[in-house]
């Protein structure tokens, strides 16, 4: 079944609940569009208002981590997880913040990448890490630790299921990279 949004048939601003149509101008207010999930966790207004802060706190210059770090994790787990919708997006905006096209050409084919900067190396060591096998060595962690401390950790492991329900969403929902949805 074809919809607005993949498999899924988005909620005209008209056929909203009053709840639905409070978490959609909140959405809205805070994020200047409804992108990506918020558009179908808009049935969920209760989760909405629960999940865009933490999407939110993983904005440029609001949590520990660069761009870079930030956008290596993303890949990582978008293409683990196979979700096109948010792994094409994230792809160009890698190639975007200069991560290099082949670089993020490896890291969607799940090959070997590497990175000048030892954080940078870090951050994509420990996301293949938690995505391929969920285990991080004892050498892997005192290394991470001792660069990237706990808050660039934590807030790559947070980033990571953040986007781990970005894409479930997106791959349920059989969302295609690039779809627009309706216009608002």
């Amino acid at each position: 079944m074809a919809g607005t949004f993949g498999r899924y048939e988005e909620l005209p601003l008209d056929k909203m609940t009053a709840e639905q149509r409070a978490g959609y101008d909140y959405i809205v207010e805070g994020r200047g569009s409804m992108l990506g999930p918020y558009k179908i966790w808009m049935h969920n207004p209760k989760l909405l208002r629960a999940a865009s802060p933490l999407g939110q706190h993983f904005t440029p210059d609001s949590s520990s981590l660069t761009e870079r770090e930030r956008e290596i994790a993303v890949i990582v787990i978008t293409h683990q997880l196979r979700s096109d919708y948010p792994g094409a997006a994230h792809e160009k905006r890698g190639k975007e913040i200069g991560l290099g096209d082949a670089t993020v050409e490896a890291m969607a084919a799940g090959l070997p990448a590497s990175f000048t900067d030892p954080k940078e190396q870090l951050v994509y060591e420990v996301a293949v890490s938690l995505a391929n096998n969920r285990i991080v060595s004892q050498g892997l962690y005192d290394r991470a630790v001792k660069v990237l401390g706990h808050e660039r950790i934590t807030d790559m492991i947070v980033l990571m299921a953040y986007y781990t329900a970005v894409s479930l969403t997106m791959n349920f929902y059989a969302v295609p990279a690039g779809t627009p949805g309706l216009a608002r």
